[in-house]
């Protein structure tokens, strides 16, 4: 085992407990990523691994040996360390900055300089930048930097604290890239701390969910996201990830039901008692080729009874839809997030092919929560509920 943590605690003055019964084996090789809200007590127990603060009580091993009874010093010298604000010293030149622990170390200038060379062709920028001070280079070049950095040593744990946090989506996910395939060909063990649960499922090969100084829930991504321990869990994952997690349905045509739909040509009272039929309030109104033209309420057709008027002279024309293509997250967002209790699904040529309601999201989220463990019951409860397609329809607008 490369790192042992047993039964850590931090306790501040005043009785602030930090980091409450911490318990971690990692093995060599590992992708840690600690994640958790503000205040969970995640950097205070990375920052116990290299010494930066000493815990209250418990103990941590590096390959058997009890960190405590090591010179924090030496100790930090056999760990890479990046931080969020980079670190690099401004008045070293980029090669000094990468060379800085070899150098402590007591390595050779030719060996420094050879892995100089080697450490700046592993993050694709030109050697001749080893030669350049950092406020020469761009954030996101500037961090690759700390990132080999931590590299140079060889040092067998790299700890991370929040290093891509203050850059833009687009270089945070390049960084994010370079340190995962790093990591991998490498064999380093990395210990990485998020605030972003994306980050965390990207990069990790076990996720520890902390909260208020406790471990909420230790797995692998896959596990995390199917089988979240705890509401706090589900809440810190979020909706839309919990449903894309469930790789069998990802577009709406595979969740969508049999609408319930009139011609525009047909008049108003076969309308409503199509809607007395199916216990609706609502109907969709297609053409003669069942293209979606509009949809029709049961205030339309009672304003109208009498008119004499088709359905689509009546019909609203004003329709939100999706297609049956459309990602199953997106139209949750649209849906659960907007008010709308179903949306009709339309083919790319505009013909009517079904509805999606919110009913069926919910049971897309319920399995993606709790799995199939009462998969019988809940199959039922469904096809109970879409058998009643028109009462489904008729609970919400559908019309944008």
């Amino acid at each position: 085992m490369l790192l042992e943590m047993s039964h850590l605690n931090k306790i501040y003055p005043g009785n602030k407990v930090a980091v409450d019964d911490f318990n971690l084996n990692i093995d060599k090789g590992e992708f840690i990523c600690f994640i958790g809200t503000s205040g969970s007590g995640k950097t205070t127990t990375m920052r116990m691994i290299n010494r930066m603060l000493n815990q209250t009580s418990g103990t941590i091993k590096i390959n058997g040996k009890d960190i405590s009874k090591m010179d924090p010093v030496k100790l930090r010298r056999q760990i890479g360390y990046v931080i969020q604000n980079i670190g690099l010293l401004p008045h070293m030149t980029i090669r000094e900055n990468i060379t800085l622990v070899p150098k402590l170390l007591n390595w050779s200038e030719e060996k420094r300089n050879k892995k100089a060379e080697e450490m700046i062709k592993l993050v694709e920028l030109p050697v001749d930048y080893l030669d350049r001070y950092p406020s020469e280079l761009s954030g996101g070049q500037q961090q690759r930097i700390g990132v080999v950095r931590a590299l140079a040593a060889d040092q067998d744990v790299i700890l991370m604290d929040e290093p891509f946090g203050a850059l833009d989506p687009i270089t945070r996910e390049a960084l994010q890239d370079l340190v995962k395939d790093l990591q991998e060909r490498l064999g380093k063990t990395f210990i990485f701390v998020t605030h972003d649960m994306d980050e965390a499922l990207n990069l990790a090969t076990r996720i520890v969910v902390m909260s208020h100084g406790k471990q909420v829930q230790v797995d692998t991504p896959e596990n995390i996201l199917k089988n979240p321990k705890n509401e706090f869990v589900e809440n810190l994952i979020g909706q839309e990830r919990l449903i894309h997690a469930k790789p069998s349905i990802t577009t709406v045509g595979q969740v969508a039901i049999n609408p319930v739909s009139i011609t525009e040509d047909h008049g108003i009272e076969e309308a409503l008692t199509t809607m007395h039929d199916k216990r609706v309030d609502t109907l969709l109104v297609t053409d003669a080729d069942h293209k979606l033209k509009g949809v029709v309420d049961i205030e339309q057709v009672n304003d109208n009874y009498k008119s004499g008027k088709t359905i689509g002279d009546i019909m609203d024309h004003k329709v939100f839809y999706v297609k049956k293509t459309s990602l199953i997250r997106d139209t949750v967002d649209r849906i659960l997030k907007r008010g709308f209790r179903n949306v009709p699904v339309i083919s790319e040529d505009g013909t009517l092919v079904g509805i999606v309601t919110r009913a069926t999201l919910v049971d897309v989220v319920y399995d993606a929560l709790w799995g199939e463990e009462e998969g019988e019951d809940r199959d039922n409860a469904a096809k109970d509920s879409k058998d009643d397609t028109g009462e489904l329809q008729g609970e919400g607008d559908v019309g944008a």
